[in-house]
């Protein structure tokens, strides 16, 4: 027969795996519920969103302040049309927010940064942000520094010599 300590061991290490799932879910989720808190939309226009995804983060100063909620392109411009979904909370932003798209770290994810202007007008839901900054595409930029050359390559500086014969020593 099976003893209580047995029984209480298993039990104890059952709740302990509950519990650990439970704080692997909520960390997951950014300690969000899933009940998609009170948010509105901005949009902002970028001509390279380069790996901007869906459920990106939107930042003010390293703050996580919303996310990404769509990506589309434009018709017309052929402009990428990234949405935002602001928390409610910072339903203050200034009219002339700026947006870049900007990466942690080298090779980390893509998200999106806001910084706040001095405007006394505010963004309101659905309006667009003007001035935008596209990602920087690195390999691109490394591509250009390896097979442009440089610019132009110069000869080394010669010795300086006269072109007039110099005195002979003796």
């Amino acid at each position: 027969m099976r003893g209580p300590r047995l029984e209480f061991a298993v039990g104890a290490f059952l709740l302990l795996a509950l519990a650990s799932l439970l704080v692997l879910a909520i960390a997951s989720t950014n300690n969000k519920w899933g009940f998609g808190g009170d948010s509105y939309p901005l949009t902002a226009r970028f001509s390279t969103i380069g790996q901007l995804r869906v459920a990106a983060p939107v930042k003010i100063g390293g703050v996580v302040v919303g996310q990404v909620s769509e990506i589309g392109l434009d018709p017309q411009k052929f402009d990428s049309i990234v949405t935002l979904a602001i928390d409610s909370r910072y339903k203050d932003l200034p009219a002339d927010t700026s947006a870049g798209i900007f990466t942690s770290g080298l090779l980390g994810e893509s998200y999106i940064g806001l910084v706040p202007g001095g405007d006394v007008e505010t963004l309101k839901a659905g309006d667009e942000i003007a001035l935008t900054q596209s990602a920087v595409d690195l390999m691109q930029l490394v591509g250009k520094y390896m097979f442009a050359g440089g610019g132009e390559k110069t000869a080394p500086a010669a010795a300086s010599t006269s072109a007039t014969p110099t005195e002979e020593i003796p």
